[in-house]
């Protein structure tokens, strides 16, 4: 997830490197739909930028992914840039209005969580 406004800023023709990649050595990624919702709230909530959600085919992805482990959580990381033809979906990051981010309806009508 990131604000909109940078990722309509991002080159179609470059790689994605996030706010993290130079500074952590890796592009922070979430595997839960669920989990994503708790971690948006958590870093976010206050950040009033529309959000979007880029949905990643890790099988796609160039660079290494790792899954981590962070607490009794796992979470994937990018060691690397994001080659865009990884991104196969990007979706708009409701919120109700107060801020808090829900989950976005197409997700809530399918069954299979990621």
């Amino acid at each position: 997830m990131l604000p909109e406004a940078l990722w309509r800023q991002q080159p179609l023709n470059e790689l994605y490197e996030g706010d993290t990649l130079h500074s952590e050595g890796f592009i922070h990624c979430t595997g839960e739909r669920q989990l994503l919702v708790r971690v948006a709230n958590n870093f976010y909530r206050d950040n009033a930028d529309p959000f979007v959600i880029l949905c990643i085919d890790e099988d796609l992805v160039v660079a290494d992914v790792q899954w981590d482990t962070v607490g009794f959580l796992q979470f994937p990381h990018i060691y690397g840039p994001l080659n865009l033809d990884a991104v196969v979906e990007v979706i708009r990051f409701p919120r109700l209005p107060d801020g808090q981010f829900v989950m976005p309806p197409e997700w809530e009508s399918e069954d299979i969580v990621q």
